[in-house]
């Protein structure tokens, strides 16, 4: 069996996107586009047939939407002229984003539809009130066809799916969940502690009332710390900046310390259901390296099995005093937090069983 995997514009080792491509290989032989900035050649290494597509991303706002649809038409062509008996779609061309699906309807392949975000608020977030309103009724008919068009669909949370469900009538014997799992586990070790708040991420996010919080944090005794992100926001706050770590380093880093916090937003936007309902890598590894997570209360996803399973402590970043008062209590019951992510840590790592259910869904 023949898988051609579309990573979009997702590079070749992205996390979730390389993992199906690994997983599906070990199954049948896997086509796998995925972006690249620079020229490559396209290679073959044991099951796995790699087809990196450039696409620059530079100059004006013309020149960009040029070299997109030019990207767009070449992964139409390989959805076109491949062989393959399933196609699976980590995303949709920007500029064609329904002609990879009714193409391979049309030459009786499967579809499955691995939907990494809330489209129809996610594709073009930036777009200023009332063109986001426009854009967003347009977005949902394309989506609704997207789904009807796919024989399998996959959500990150059950959220997610409950709610695009509800909207358009997606059947749910068509849908799967699988969330961010991490790749590795760290036992929890309270020895090993540093009292130390950690923020772990690529992209600069609103942070506004996350800044007043970790400042009062410090204040209390705490030391703060940034993997991977290179923020403007912190400038006056003290802080340790880690650039980007190899993933395995990554993990050990962030098992040191007492606290992850996850609370940001992205666009300004209270009902951006892309947060409410999300739930991120940094989520997952976080639990995964045996550190109990801050989240903030209106990620609905998180919140729930944070506070389902006792692994970390909910708060309003924008009410200070209460958030600190949270934290302060999660403190005392520190101890408990830890035994409570080692009683349930497997279920945040990706292993055999899931990777087994997911080829069953798949391909089965």
């Amino acid at each position: 069996m023949k898988v051609l995997v579309i990573g979009y514009m997702h590079l070749r080792n992205d996390k979730r996107v390389f993992r199906t491509v690994q997983a599906l290989s070990k199954k049948g032989e896997v086509i796998y586009q995925y972006w690249t900035e620079k020229e490559e050649l396209p290679f073959k290494e044991n099951n796995i047939r790699y087809i990196p597509v450039k696409c620059s991303n530079r100059g004006n706002i013309f020149q960009k939407a040029v070299e997109r649809k030019q990207f767009d038409e070449k992964i139409c062509h390989l959805v076109e002229s491949e062989d393959y008996d399933i196609l699976y779609m980590h995303h949709f061309p920007a500029t064609k984003p329904l002609k990879p699906f009714v193409v391979a309807k049309k030459r009786g392949k499967k579809i499955v539809y691995d939907i990494h975000e809330y489209h129809p608020q996610n594709f073009l977030k930036t777009l200023p009130r009332p063109l986001s309103d426009l854009k967003e009724f347009v977005m949902w008919r394309i989506f609704k066809k997207q789904l009807q068009l796919s024989d399998l669909c996959i959500f990150v949370s059950e959220e997610t799916r409950n709610d695009v469900v509800a909207k358009t009538g997606l059947n749910p014997e068509k849908t799967f969940v699988v969330p961010n799992y991490a790749s590795m586990k760290i036992e929890p070790d309270p020895d090993k502690k540093r009292m130390e708040i950690v923020l772990v991420g690529k992209t600069t996010r609103n942070l506004i009332h996350e800044k007043r919080l970790v400042k009062a944090l410090v204040e209390r005794g705490f030391s703060f710390r940034i993997i991977g992100m290179d923020s403007e926001t912190f400038s006056d706050v003290p802080h340790t900046y880690t650039s980007f770590l190899p993933y395995e380093k990554m993990m050990g880093e962030l098992s040191k310390s007492m606290f992850s916090l996850i609370s940001y937003s992205t666009i300004g936007r209270e009902d951006y259901k892309n947060d409410l309902y999300a739930l991120p890598h940094k989520f997952y590894d976080s639990i995964a390296a045996g550190t109990p997570v801050i989240v903030k209360n209106s990620f609905v996803s998180m919140a729930k099995i944070v506070e389902d399973l006792g692994i970390g402590v909910v708060i309003d970043p924008a009410n200070v005093e209460e958030s600190l008062k949270r934290i302060e209590n999660a403190c005392q019951r520190y101890e408990e937090i830890l035994e409570n992510i080692r009683r349930h840590q497997e279920g945040f790592v990706w292993d055999k069983k899931k990777e087994e259910e997911f080829l069953e869904r798949v391909m089965g």
